[in-house]
């Protein structure tokens, strides 16, 4: 075993990558990203004494977000970020013991990850292989498991707290349980009920975070509309931006006005459509292919410059290797990367800007239109109309089908399960599960879509909103009273932040698939089972009556 790994759905034999992974990344790698998140907990346990004495160090709660979002699966794959951003780290933790020692705050017997030094790139690479420092550090499989899917849950918080925090919007309480529910992970004293009691707060603090974001994506950039989304394409040269971050979006946007460059969104960018102040950029043409597993052949037919924002990135081939960036949490070797703001100033694109005008346009993959743009402020539009469809019988039942899109055929249940759903239900989704399914003709009911598409994983919130919003109107005690049934695709770490939020708000019977996570011991997965009714998927037509249960009969 040379590394191990078991974040995302994807870890081999279903329990974890021990030689390569199968997001691509290299052991050394994967050892460097262990590193980062042991280095994040040592820090994290001197920041919990520090918010204590209300003691702060400017770059602190970015240099958090920043580290732990590097580290979701398929972010980077660039061993010089991973190690200039662990020496930065060093340098802070460093800064922060030194003013906790300077005002007299006792620091007490601290962790390994709170004192270890390394001089020099080869001693940083030796830490990284420490037993120490991996997942297996940890030799209860139980405390290993709450562990674990309580740091896969900070990582999909921090992503989240990333995209508020380059709009302006922080919550600074966030930052700070971040730190306390990372410092706690290297806390042995902590049983297995504490660390439970843990992951429900972790859930919290997740709904908190959505909610943050969603109020700095709609206050910055309206509310998302209902809207028909071009999916061919213009004869200009142009630059296919996938990711989440919506501020690097309309960055671009504004420095390729007037260029003769295009811009399209791909993968999880697709809701920038809905947004109406992106509307307003007549180069804004649409979107271009699938879900972030389909690129390799469609980067290769776009021609044009490629960003990244964010996840997801597949190893490349180098037929368009050159004509890829990156910019924020995301890098891999060769990909000429996009420095962060300075002073509050604007990134510079004009390299990327300039690289498009030299390329020919894109190769059309397909037309048409596809709708989206059902955010809560929407569907509330649609309140009256949703409500009496349901009382009248139009619609029986809400199918919630958010999450991740995945390369595995199984994932094709998805589409088998979308397409076999009986005519009067309604599909909820958020995230790039969707591409599973909403290009097929599904129809309406009453000028209702059949897919209701809230936007981006972590517009899942929108999906909470309009499920409370419902209980509300509908006058119902509890939430599962609601005929919403919750069939949810996961891939990676923000999937995992997205599922606590929804136990935590205490939504129950969520099936999961196409496999429950690997990072679950047969004891922690008992507890999800027996606790919340989490399941998962079988086959299309046994689940399909499953959900539907009497209403199958009537």
């Amino acid at each position: 075993m040379t590394m191990f790994c078991y974040q995302c759905q994807e870890a081999a034999g279903g329990k974890g990558c021990t030689k390569v992974g199968m997001c691509g990344k290299t052991a050394d790698l994967a050892a460097l990203q262990d590193l980062m998140i042991y280095a994040l907990k040592g820090i994290s346990a001197l920041g919990v004494k520090a918010d204590e004495a209300e003691i702060t160090i400017p770059g602190l709660d970015r240099l958090l977000v920043d580290g732990l979002f590097m580290t979701i699966t398929n972010a980077n794959f660039d061993k010089e970020r991973f190690i200039e951003k662990i020496k930065e780290a060093l340098k802070t933790r460093d800064q922060l013991k030194a003013k906790l020692m300077e005002k007299g705050i006792e620091l007490g017997d601290l962790a390994d990850a709170s004192t270890f030094t390394v001089n020099s790139r080869d001693e940083i690479e030796y830490k990284a292989t420490s037993e120490k420092v991996g997942v297996l550090a940890t030799e209860n499989e139980d405390i290993r498991s709450l562990r674990e899917l309580i740091t896969y849950g900070l990582k999909g918080m921090a992503a989240y707290a990333e995209h508020a925090m380059n709009l302006g919007y922080e919550d600074k309480e966030i930052f700070k349980f971040m730190r306390k529910a990372l410092a706690a992970t290297l806390d042995d004293s902590l049983s297995a009920d504490d660390l439970i009691a843990l992951t429900m707060e972790t859930g919290k603090y997740g709904v908190d975070v959505m909610a943050l974001l969603d109020k700095a994506n709609t206050s910055t950039y309206g509310n998302p509309e209902i809207t028909e989304v071009n999916i061919g394409v213009r004869n200009n040269p142009a630059i296919l931006v996938s990711g989440h971050d919506l501020k690097d979006f309309e960055e671009l946007l504004e420095q390729t006005k007037g260029t003769g460059v295009d811009v399209y969104t791909h993968g999880e960018m697709l809701p920038a459509n809905y947004y109406p102040t992106f509307k307003k950029y007549d180069h804004f043409v649409g979107n271009y292919g699938n879900a972030w597993w389909k690129q390799k052949e469609e980067f290769e037919k776009f021609n044009g410059v490629i960003l990244f924002t964010t996840n997801c990135i597949v190893p490349p081939s180098p037929s368009y290797a050159d004509r890829v960036y990156t910019t924020g949490a995301t890098g891999y070797p060769g990909f000429k990367h996009i420095p962060d703001r300075v002073d509050g100033k604007p990134k510079d694109f004009s390299e990327l800007i300039e690289h498009a005008k030299r390329l020919p346009a894109p190769t059309e993959i397909e037309t048409g239109k596809i709708v989206g743009g059902f955010a809560h402020a929407q569907v509330f539009k649609l309140a009256d109309k949703i409500v009496e469809a349901v009382k009248s019988g139009a619609i029986k039942k809400f199918f919630v089908m958010a999450g991740c899109d995945g390369r595995q055929s199984k994932r094709n249940y998805y589409t088998d399960f979308a397409k076999a759903l009986p005519k009067d239900t309604v599909i909820l989704t958020a995230g790039c599960a969707k591409y599973k399914y909403n290009k097929l003709n599904l129809g309406d009911i009453n000028g209702i879509p059949r897919v209701l598409d809230a936007g981006q994983c972590n517009d899942s919130y929108s999906l909470a909103v309009i499920a409370l919003k419902l209980k509300e109107i509908f006058e119902l005690n509890d939430i599962n009273e609601l005929p919403i049934a919750y069939n949810i695709a996961w891939y990676e770490q923000k999937a995992v932040i997205v599922l606590l939020a929804l136990l935590y708000l205490g939504v129950k019977n969520i099936h999961l698939g196409p496999t429950l996570p690997a990072f679950l011991s047969p004891n922690v997965a008992k507890v999800l089972v027996d606790t919340f009714g989490i399941g998962t998927i079988s086959n299309v037509e046994d689940d399909i009556a499953m959900f539907m249960g009497d209403l199958a009969e009537a």
